[in-house]
């Protein structure tokens, strides 16, 4: 099983305000600073899961991403909070939530001047096609520049079937044509052999070990009688089965920029 490390947020030092899902720079117990997804904002905990899923994907794949960690947020959090929103939010998100330890100092990655070995691109460029991540585009690549190497941040808007769940045998088997905008897709020249180092590093036994960290009460649908448990297991069976459509999805997107090139 993944093991993350549990903390407790101590203090609150401002939202980020990021698109659509407001997520904040806190303090925890150990002293260090934390971009907390909150449970309260957007898609709710189903965000946390395809964060947790997706960070620790890339990085069993080798990819670098800041370490996650279990955050809790109790009751008292919040409260001295002066804006209305985040301190509605902040009482929605009580409980347990995500934090992806802040890289201080971090740039912005511009897909046209921070080059990567084209290797890399096509391993990110392969991830967010299993992923089937819809958010890592020229306008918001979701990358940072950190001591001169790249790092991924913000899966959260990986694993697009569990929105309407029902289906997810389909979408599993999909080409993902949303790849033709993503960022790196022009650098990514090596996606074969991406495809193949990938595949051997991602293993059905991997993604088990992943599914399984994703806490329970993570794992609820509204209007639903499903348990965490079988939850949990279609989300395994789903990253299994993907892994067979690798070839559709990395033909996708060979084809994708062949057609940009």
């Amino acid at each position: 099983m993944t093991e993350l490390r549990h903390q407790k947020v101590t203090r609150f030092i401002m939202p980020l305000r990021e698109g659509g899902s407001l997520p904040a720079l806190a303090e925890a117990d150990d002293d260090f600073k934390y971009v907390v997804k909150l449970r309260g904002a957007g898609h709710g905990t189903k965000a946390l899961v395809a964060e947790l899923i997706g960070g620790e994907i890339a990085r069993a794949a080798g990819l670098r991403v800041p370490e996650l960690v279990m955050l809790d947020i109790d009751e008292s959090f919040g409260r001295t909070e002066p804006d209305e929103e985040v301190q509605d939010l902040l009482k929605a998100s009580r409980g347990l939530n995500l934090g992806m330890h802040f890289l201080s100092g971090a740039l912005t990655l511009d897909p046209y001047i921070n080059r990567l070995s084209p290797l890399e691109a096509s391993k990110i460029v392969w991830l967010d096609s299993y992923l089937t991540n819809v958010d890592r585009t020229v306008r918001n690549t979701n990358m940072l520049i950190w001591h001169s190497e790249p790092w991924l941040i913000d899966h959260g808007a990986s694993l697009m079937f569990h929105h309407s769940w029902t289906g997810w045998q389909k979408s599993a088997g999909s080409p993902f044509p949303y790849i033709k905008d993503h960022a790196l897709l022009h650098q990514a020249s090596a996606l074969e052999e991406a495809a193949q180092l990938m595949l051997s590093a991602i293993t059905p036994e991997t993604i088990s070990a992943i599914t399984a960290a994703i806490p329970d009460e993570w794992l609820h649908h509204d209007g639903s009688d499903e348990t965490p448990d079988s939850i949990r297991n279609t989300y395994t069976a789903f990253l299994t089965q993907r892994l067979k459509a690798s070839p559709i999805f990395t033909k996708q997107a060979i084809d994708a920029r062949n057609a940009i090139i």
